[in-house]
């Protein structure tokens, strides 16, 4: 065989649930749920009843009444993320890591010492169990896409090679749910057409998928849908973007809940970018409705940043922008903001004072400096007597966030 399946993809089961269940039997064979406002995460019992992440804690209760809540064990997450990443890397340098609790792997060249690509995947899912207590699934295919779908197949704890033969009759039987990149939003767009699976899609004429999702999902989804994913194996991967988002249940789309939301959000994502001297010239915010449906907008600036109190004043003009836009929304359920157009010099052109308006959003200017400067003071603060040391009044005095800061730097890829 030219082209053998090598490719696999390795999803740790419901891992923030399992991993509370590892810490604490008693919750063994439980629906639990980890969070509280909002579900982060959901055990298999949980998910049973129809709980699932990001719903909010109320309705979780009401489908599954028996639901124990459980506060999250950060460190453990971490811990044992890594310590399941370190198994696969035992068989090959060839990851790719894409989350804490999943990653990809090419094992084409490891073969003559572990045996076939299923024997590979079968001892690592063994170790998984046997050192860490924790189920894994894994997913073997030829291309990264077909491996994580095979990978979201087998769960729970289970096993799918897609034989090479076979790879769109096992595909195109499949949910479109499955697929990469296709999000609750897209979903019900395709549901709309009267496209539920993954060969209704790629049947589709591709000119009618680019005007229902857009010329670059469009195109995008139809290729992945007769696998065709040209994809390789990317170990040392630098991130070019920086971003976070909060799950905030159904909130009403207020001055009071986004401002304090977004200014969080900035703290988070101009610290990663100050930690790496990379600031950024593109900023996007996501917003999504209580429907579900979502809304981006960015803007590209003149020069890169990376001071807190630039991004989040840039992040709620553009988020104003959004509901002045969509006036009849009047709750919403996420914000999310992202800093791209990374850039890697560490120069910075001054300006001369010229009485601009905008001038404490220039960072070369001296107000737009000055705001930088009084960020990286609380950087080193922080760095020395811990995050909650010091920050802006408009976060600390704000409403609590539904998903704890700790579940975003997880789930945040670094720079």
């Amino acid at each position: 065989m030219d082209n053998p399946p090598t490719i696999l993809h390795a999803d740790l089961d419901a891992f923030y649930a399992s991993v509370e269940q590892l810490l604490d039997p008693s919750l063994r064979g439980k629906p639990i749920a980890v969070g509280g406002g909002v579900v982060l995460a959901a055990s298999y019992e949980a998910k049973a009843f129809g709980v699932k992440g990001g719903m909010p804690g109320r309705k979780a209760r009401a489908l599954c009444p028996d639901l124990i809540f459980t506060g999250g064990h950060f460190k453990d997450y971490q811990r044992l993320g890594d310590a399941a990443i370190r198994v696969i890397g035992d068989f090959t340098p060839l990851v790719e890591r894409i989350s804490i609790d999943e990653a990809f792997a090419d094992v084409k060249g490891c073969t003559h010492l572990f045996g076939s690509p299923a024997e590979i995947a079968q001892a690592i899912r063994k170790r998984v169990r046997l050192e860490l207590g924790l189920p894994i699934s894994v997913g073997v295919a030829r291309t990264k896409h077909l491996a994580k779908i095979a990978s979201q197949v087998a769960k729970p704890d289970g096993l799918v090679v897609v034989d090479p033969a076979a790879e769109l009759a096992f595909l195109h039987d499949l949910p479109v749910e499955l697929m990469w990149g296709v999000g609750p939003a897209t979903q019900a767009r395709l549901t709309a057409a009267g496209i539920t699976t993954i060969g209704q899609l790629a049947y589709t004429h591709c000119g009618a998928v680019r005007r229902l999702l857009g010329p670059a999902a469009g195109e995008k989804l139809t290729a992945l849908a007769w696998n065709h994913d040209p994809r390789e194996i990317r170990t040392h991967q630098r991130a070019h973007s920086a971003g976070a988002q909060s799950a905030l249940g159904r909130k009403p789309a207020t001055e009071s809940v986004i401002r304090p939301a977004l200014r969080h959000l900035a703290d988070r994502v101009a610290t990663r970018l100050r930690a790496k001297a990379r600031p950024g010239r593109t900023v996007t915010v996501r917003v999504r409705f209580a429907d579900l449906r979502a809304v981006t907008r960015s803007v590209t600036l003149d020069a890169p940043i990376s001071a807190t109190t630039i991004l989040a004043e840039i992040a709620e003009d553009l988020v104003r922008g959004v509901l002045a836009d969509h006036p009849r929304e009047t709750f919403i359920s996420l914000l999310a903001i992202s800093v791209s157009h990374i850039d890697d010099s560490s120069w910075l052109q001054l300006e001369l004072p010229l009485g601009l308006a905008d001038e404490k959003r220039r960072p070369g200017a001296k107000p737009g400096m000055a705001r930088y400067l009084a960020d990286r003071s609380i950087d080193k603060v922080r760095q020395r007597f811990g995050w909650e040391a010091v920050g802006y009044a408009s976060v600390a005095l704000g409403p609590r966030h539904s998903v704890p800061d700790e579940f975003r730097e997880l789930a945040e890829k670094e720079l």
